[in-house]
């Protein structure tokens, strides 16, 4: 199967995880959520999948296009 590297939008922090690695997603599930500027900034599954890697943890400073999850399509 193919997989997907999900990658920030922006500069910020994990503020939550949300989905474990092995869980399935359908598009546009919330894997986690990010903080930039005091705004929450959800971070959606682009296609429907399974989790294979969480790349990021909480409370981790993450930059623009940072690698933050595969997931299997």
């Amino acid at each position: 199967m193919a997989t997907e590297t999900i990658c920030s939008e922006v500069t910020g922090s994990v503020w939550k995880i949300g989905a474990a690695v092995g869980a399935s997603v359908e598009a546009e599930d919330t894997i986690m959520v990010l903080e930039s500027m005091k705004m929450e900034i959800p971070v959606l599954a682009p296609e429907s999948g399974k989790i294979i890697q969480i790349l990021v943890t909480e409370g981790q400073a993450i930059k623009e296009g940072q690698e933050l999850a595969i997931i299997e399509i």
